[in-house]
C-alpha cells in the first residue's frame, strides 16, 4: 500500500483513538490457556485482582500499596530499583502508584515530570528580587575569561561608562530602575483618580502630534470636549475619564479604540494607543482596531472565564540546569487548516511537549503583528497579546497550564525592528519618522522592510524596558529569546558582512554601542528582578562576553543561539556524498564556541521549516517521504527513507550531546515533519531585491502541523518521535548536556566514527555508510563496567536490533591509554548508528516494560542526577 501525498494516514476509515494514558475499565480475569500478555497488562490484571480482593476484605489498600511520592521538581540521587518482573511482589511503590485506580496507567510523564499540586485556592504572586548596585569597576571584569580581550578595553570601558551614566540618570530623574520600567502603569489605561474622582487615565508619549482625542465605541467616534488630551512639557499627552454616575467604567470592558492624532505635518490619522493591551481585527475590516481590556471581575486561581480576570495558581518553575527547548507557534500548532488558539494548545500541545521531556517552551508570534505571515516579527502592537489565537486571560492560563507541568516559559521578544505599518503600529505614531526610532535611512532596514528602534532615546529605553517587563509581570513568562539581535548590535546589521573573529569587528565603529547598553540594561533588570529568569540573544556574529554577566561588563544573556550548527548540517546534507562527511569539521562546528559562555544547540529551528528552506527530514528523503513512510507490512519500502531515518537520529543526537549547553527543537521537526511552512500569504516583491513572489492564495492548508502522522502506528515518523523522547529523557536522568565532563576522544575520517564523553557517558556515532564495527575500542574516563542505555537501532527507533539494550551485554574496561583516556572498552557499532553506554549500576534493560519506562531508554529509575 502507498500512502499517497502522507495524508492519508488511516487505513480502513476512520480510526477511534484511546485516552491517552488509559487502559479500560473492566473486570480482570486470569489469562486464558495460551494467551501471551505483556508484563505490563499481567501486572494490571493482578493489581486489580488485589484491590477487589481488598475491596472484599474490607482492607484499606493504603495499608498494602506504598504511598507515591511527592511531585517536586527535582529529585534526590534515586536508589536502584527492585528488579523488574511480572507479578505484583516485584512492582515497586512508583510503578504501583503510577498503575492508579482501577489498573489505569497514568503514564512515564507523571513520573519523570510530575505536575506541580498546590491548594485548591492558591494565587500565585511574585516575589521581585532588588535592583542590584552597580560594581565598582571599570567594565573589564570579564577578561578574567579571555585575556585576549584586552586590545578592545577602551571599547569595554566606554560602554560601560555610558551604562553606568544611563542608570545614574534613570536614578536621579525617574525614581529608580524598578519604577522606570513600569512605564505600563503610567502610559496607555490605567485605573486611578483625579481630583477625588474615580475613572480611567489615559497617557501617550507623543511629542511631534499637535492634538490627540480619544475615540471609540463609548463616544460613538466622534470626541466630546472631555475627551481631548492636554499635552504637558516633555510630549506627553493626557486625558482622564471619570467613571460614570452609576459606577461603571466610561469605556467598557472589550470596546473599541483608537487615538485621533493631528500629525506634525497637520494630516488627521486614528492609532491604535501604542500602550494597547489588545487589538483586533474584524473579518470584514482590513485595519486592527485598539480594544480596552480590563475585565471587571476576577477569577478563582486557575479559572478560566472569558468575562474574569485570570488569577494565576501556580508557581514558576525553577530555572532548569540545562534547557530543553521545544519552539513553538500557537496559531499554526494545529492539526487543522485553521489558526489554533491559546487553549487547544493549552489543552492538546502542551501534553505533547511534556511527555517527550522537554522543560521550555520558547512560543513565536505573542506580540500582536497585523501581517500573519511575517512569523510575528513585524510587530505592531508592543503590549499587545496576538489576537487570531484568543484573549489575554487565555493566554495567561496558557502559560500557568504550562508552569503546572513544570515547564517554563520563554517569549520569542522582538525588540530588533519593528513593522512599518503606519495605520496598525507605532510608525510615524505623531507624524514624525524619528519618534521611538531612527529618522532618515538610518531608520529603515533595507532587508526587512521595518523600522529600526533609537536605543539611546530616552522614551524608547522606557518602551522596551517596560515591554520586557511588563511580559513577564503580567503573564508570567520565565524569560526571553531575543530576536535579530546581531542587526541590533551593528549599524550594518550583520548584512552582507562575514565575521572572521578579529575584535575589531565587534569593537568599533561598526557596533551601536547605544543598542549593546540596552542590551546590557535589559538584562540588568530582568535578573535582578526575576532571579530565575532566562534570556537568550539570537546572535551570529560571536560577539565576545555576550554571555557574561552585565555585572562583569558584559552583555548579560544566559546563552546565545549556536546559529552555525543548522547551517552546518544543511551544507553536508546539500553539498557532500555520505563518504565525504568530515568527522573533524562536524565535531569542530558543534564544539565551536567561546570558554564561558553557554550556548543553546539546534540541529534545525523554524528558519529551516519556512517556505524556501527545507528541514533536515526534507534533506535526507525528500519526495520519498510522500510515499514511503509506512512501517514494514504497512506499504513499500525505500532505502532512501532507511538512510534519512537513520540519520536523523544521529544528527539530532549529535546535536543535543555537543551543540550546546542548551538545546531547542522546532515544533514537529521532532518527528520528522513531511511538509514545510506556508503562511497564509498574497502575491508580494522581496523588499531587499524586488523580486516577486508569489502567494499561495491565503491558504492555511501548510501552516499546520500534522500530529496524526507522529501518532499513526503504521508510519516511521513515530520511530523518529521515539528517538527525540528518549533523548530528551537521557539528558533528565544524566543531565549530560551540563556536565562540566566533555572529552572528544575520536573523530576518525576513515572509519566515520565520533566518539566522547559527556559527564557518565560515553557516545558512539559510526556515520558510515556500509561499514559496521566488531569489537570497536573506544576510550573513557571512568574504569567500567558499562551497559548500553540508548541505542538508535532498538526497534522501537525503527532500526533493526544489531546493537540493543536487549542483549544486556556487559562492558568491561581496560586500564592502558587509549585515544588519550586512561580506560577503553570494545563495542559493536552498526553502520548509521549512535548508541550511549553508561555506567552499569545505571542500567535496566528491562526499563521501558515498566509502567514509567521510556521506550527503547535502559535506565533505571530516573538515574543518578536527574532533574527536569
Amino acid at each position: 500500500m502507498q500512502l499517497g501525498k502522507f495524508h492519508h494516514v488511516q487505513a480502513g476509515g476512520v480510526a477511534q483513538r484511546p485516552r491517552r494514558g488509559a487502559l479500560p475499565r473492566s473486570v480482570v480475569t486470569a489469562a486464558a490457556p495460551g494467551e501471551k500478555l505483556s508484563a505490563l497488562e499481567l501486572l494490571r490484571r493482578e493489581n486489580e485482582l488485589l484491590r477487589q480482593t481488598l475491596d472484599v476484605a474490607n482492607v484499606p489498600v493504603d495499608s498494602v500499596v506504598e504511598p507515591r511520592a511527592s511531585s517536586t521538581a527535582t529529585a534526590p540521587r534515586p536508589t536502584a530499583p527492585k528488579s523488574a518482573g511480572s507479578s505484583l511482589t516485584n512492582a515497586s511503590g512508583a510503578e504501583l502508584a503510577l498503575l492508579g485506580e482501577a489498573g489505569a496507567v497514568a503514564g512515564p510523564e507523571d513520573f519523570w515530570s510530575p505536575t506541580v499540586e498546590v491548594p485548591e485556592n492558591m494565587e500565585y504572586v511574585d516575589e521581585y528580587g532588588p535592583i542590584s548596585p552597580i560594581p565598582n569597576h571599570d567594565g573589564t571584569m570579564c577578561f578574567k575569561w579571555d585575556n585576549t580581550l584586552w586590545s578592545a578595553a577602551e571599547h569595554f570601558k566606554y560602554r560601560w561608562n555610558v551604562f553606568k551614566n544611563i542608570r545614574a540618570a534613570i536614578d536621579q530623574n525617574e525614581g529608580g530602575f524598578e519604577k522606570f520600567s513600569q512605564g505600563y502603569k503610567y502610559y496607555g489605561f490605567n485605573r486611578g483618580e483625579c481630583n477625588g474622582q474615580t475613572g480611567i487615565w489615559y497617557r501617550e508619549w507623543a511629542p511631534g502630534a499637535k492634538a490627540l482625542a480619544l475615540v471609540g465605541d463609548f463616544n460613538n467616534w466622534a470626541p466630546a470636549e472631555g475627551h481631548w488630551a492636554f499635552k504637558n512639557q516633555y510630549g506627553t499627552w493626557e486625558l482622564f475619564l471619570p467613571d460614570k454616575p452609576d459606577g461603571t467604567s466610561a469605556i467598557p470592558h472589550r470596546t473599541k479604540v483608537k487615538a485621533r492624532i493631528e500629525g506634525a505635518d497637520g494630516s488627521w490619522q486614528d492609532k491604535i494607543p501604542a500602550w494597547i493591551k489588545w487589538s483586533t481585527q474584524e473579518w470584514n475590516e482590513v485595519l486592527f482596531n485598539g480594544v480596552y481590556w480590563d475585565p471587571p471581575e476576577k477569577g478563582a486561581p486557575g479559572e478560566v472565564d472569558p468575562d474574569k480576570q485570570y488569577t494565576f495558581k501556580y508557581p514558576r518553575p525553577p530555572k532548569p540546569r540545562a534547557l530543553r527547548i521545544y519552539e513553538c507557534h500557537v496559531g499554526m500548532s494545529s492539526e487543522e487548516p485553521k489558526v489554533n488558539s491559546y487553549l487547544e494548545f493549552r489543552r492538546d500541545v502542551l501534553p505533547r511537549i511534556r511527555a517527550l521531556g522537554y522543560n521550555a517552551i520558547q512560543i513565536m508570534a505573542i506580540q500582536e503583528h497585523a501581517y500573519y505571515g511575517s512569523f510575528g516579527y513585524h510587530v505592531t502592537n508592543f503590549f499587545g497579546v496576538s489576537s487570531r489565537c484568543g484573549t489575554p486571560e487565555e493566554l495567561k492560563a496558557l502559560v500557568d497550564e504550562a508552569h503546572r507541568m513544570g515547564i517554563i516559559v520563554l517569549m520569542d521578544i522582538v525588540h530588533s525592528h519593528a513593522s512599518k505599518n503606519t495605520n496598525d503600529g507605532i510608525n510615524m505614531f505623531d507624524g514624525t519618522d524619528g519618534m521611538y526610532f531612527h529618522g532618515g535611512p538610518r531608520g529603515n532596514h533595507w532587508m526587512w522592510d521595518s523600522r529600526c528602534f533609537n536605543y539611546g532615546n530616552w522614551e524608547t529605553m522606557r518602551f522596551l524596558l517596560s515591554n520586557a517587563r511588563w511580559w513577564m509581570d503580567e503573564y508570567k513568562f520565565d524569560g526571553y529569546r531575543f530576536d535579530g539581535v546581531t542587526s541590533m548590535m551593528y549599524h550594518h546589521h550583520g548584512l552582507s558582512y562575514t565575521f572572521t573573529g578579529n575584535y575589531g569587528e565587534y569593537f568599533g565603529m561598526n557596533t551601536d554601542v547605544d543598542a549593546v547598553v540596552y542590551l546590557m540594561l535589559v538584562n540588568n533588570l530582568l535578573h535582578d528582578l526575576f532571579p530565575n529568569c532566562v534570556t537568550i540573544g539570537e546572535d551570529v556574529s560571536g560577539m565576545p562576553a555576550f554571555c557574561r554577566p552585565w555585572q562583569e561588563g558584559g552583555v548579560g544573556f544566559d546563552y546565545r543561539l549556536q546559529m552555525a550548527i543548522a547551517d552546518k548540517w544543511i551544507e553536508v546534507m546539500k553539498l557532500h556524498d555520505d563518504y565525504a562527511w568530515n568527522m573533524g569539521n562536524l565535531v569542530h562546528t558543534l564544539t565551536n564556541r567561546r570558554y564561558a559562555e553557554a550556548c543553546v544547540g539546534y540541529a534545525e529551528s523554524h528558519d529551516q521549516a519556512l517556505v524556501g528552506d527545507k528541514t533536515i527530514a526534507f534533506w535526507l528523503m525528500d519526495k520519498d517521504m510522500y510515499d514511503f513512510m509506512a512501517v514494514p507490512g504497512h506499504g513499500a519500502q525505500s532505502l532512501v527513507v532507511d538512510r534519512g531515518v537513520a540519520l536523523h537520529k544521529m544528527i539530532r543526537l549529535l546535536t543535543i550531546a555537543l551543540g550546546g549547553e542548551s538545546y531547542l527543537n522546532f515544533m514537529g521537526n521532532e518527528f520528522g515533519h513531511p511538509e514545510w511552512i506556508d503562511f497564509p500569504r498574497v502575491d508580494s516583491y522581496d523588499p531587499s531585491t524586488g523580486k516577486f513572489v508569489p502567494g499561495n492564495g491565503g491558504s492555511l492548508h501548510l501552516c499546520r502541523r500534522r500530529w496524526d502522522l507522529a501518532d499513526a502506528d503504521f508510519l516511521k515518523y513515530k520511530f523518529l518521535n521515539a528517538f527525540d523522547r528518549a533523548m530528551c529523557h537521557l539528558d533528565k536522568a544524566f543531565g549530560y548536556m551540563s556536565a562540566p565532563n566533555t572529552y572528544i576522544s575520536r573523530k576518525d575520517e576513515g572509519d566515520k566514527m565520533i566518539v566522547f564523553e559527556r559527564g557518565d557517558l560515553v557516545f558512539v556515532f559510526n556515520f558510515h555508510p556500509g561499514q559496521s564495527y566488531q569489537d570497536y575500542r573506544v576510550g573513557c574516563r571512568e574504569a567500567g563496567p558499562y551497559k548500553l542505555v540508548l541505542s538508535s537501532d532498538e526497534e522501537v527507533f525503527g532500526g533493526y536490533r544489531n546493537n540493543t539494550k536487549e542483549n544486556d551485554v556487559t562492558f568491561q574496561t581496560q586500564s592502558g591509554n587509549f585515544d588519550n583516556r586512561p580506560h577503553s572498552f570494545q563495542v559493536y557499532a552498526p553502520a548509521r548508528t549512535c548508541a550511549v553506554y553508561a555506567p552499569a549500576e545505571w542500567a535496566d534493560k528491562d526499563a521501558d516494560r515498566k509502567p514509567h519506562g521510556i521506550p527503547g531508554l535502559g535506565i533505571k529509575d530516573l538515574g543518578p542526577y536527574f532533574s527536569r
